[in-house]
Parts: C-alpha cells; sequence; structure tokens
C-alpha cells in the first residue's frame, strides 16, 4: 500500500490560499486569502479591481505607471486586497470572521492588518512577506498570533 504523507491543517489551507491566488488580476503580485474557523473555510478572497470593473489585466498597472514602490500608496491601485475581499465575501453572506484563522499567501498591509483587527481574527498565518511590516507591532498589541511558515509545496498529491 502506497503511503501518503498529508499536509498538515496549516500548510493544506495556506496550500489552498494559494489557488485562490491564481485567480488575482494584479500585474505585481497574486495574493490569496482564506478564512477559517474549526477546520472550515468561511470565506476567500483575492487581489484585484472591484467586481465587474476594468482590471490591471486589461488596462495596465497605475502603481507601474507612477513607479510607486509596493507597500506604499495603497490609495493608487484598482485592486482591492485578498483579506479586504476575504471580509467583504464574509459580510455578503452574512458570516463573521471572529475567532477565525486567515491563511494568505503574503502577510497584510497596515490597513489589511487595522480591518482584520476589528474582524476579531485570532490568528493570521503567511508564508511570504510584503513590503510592509508595520502589521507586526499591531497584531500584537491586539492579541492576534501572526505566523510566517514554510511555502507548502506546490504538488498536488493524490490517488487516481
Amino acid at each position: 500500500m502506497t503511503q501518503i504523507e498529508r499536509p498538515n491543517i496549516d500548510e493544506y489551507f495556506l496550500k489552498i490560499a494559494s489557488v485562490i491566488a491564481e485567480r488575482s488580476t494584479c500585474l505585481r503580485h497574486h495574493v490569496g486569502a482564506v478564512a477559517v474557523r474549526d477546520k472550515h473555510i468561511l470565506a476567500t478572497g483575492y487581489n484585484g479591481a472591484a467586481a465587474g470593473l476594468k482590471d490591471c489585466l486589461e488596462l495596465g498597472c497605475l502603481r507601474d505607471e507612477h513607479e510607486i514602490p509596493s507597500g506604499t500608496r495603497h490609495e493608487i491601485c484598482r485592486a482591492i486586497h485578498a483579506e479586504q475581499n476575504v471580509i467583504i465575501q464574509a459580510s455578503l453572506h452574512g458570516i463573521s470572521l471572529e475567532g477565525a484563522t486567515i491563511y494568505c499567501t503574503h502577510t497584510p498591509c497596515i490597513l489589511c492588518a487595522k480591518m482584520l483587527t476589528n474582524a476579531r481574527i485570532k490568528r493570521f498565518v503567511s508564508f511570504r512577506k510584503y513590503a510592509d511590516d508595520t502589521f507586526i507591532q499591531l497584531f500584537e498589541e491586539a492579541g492576534i498570533r501572526a505566523d510566517i511558515l514554510a511555502k507548502p509545496s506546490t504538488e498536488i498529491l493524490h490517488l487516481d
């Protein structure tokens, strides 16, 4: 009998966040997020333009056009961040994120960190650092555990 090593729960949900990121329309970073409570997915989000509007794949990147460095001037961007979209999707479906863990491909910018703090999440798990580390002190003060883990394998293991 073939022995398959199952990913642990953090690897599992980080891998799901990576798949969600494939829907991103950002030309700089593909970011995916999944909100989880009690090992159940509550909502997902990826970075991209507001629903129904033209995105950077079609129009090009405003931030690149203005040579804006990553992690700054968030207001000059068509995209809504993945963490913002996970909060929005949860709210559209009447789902509280209180006590949830957010698994995300990147660490949050300070704006997303503030929103996640007010959403009362308990944990944030990522494998890639964004250019803004100011979330660390905010999360510490709010009692939100932040874990930056190794990038999960991109291999999908299954038996045919």
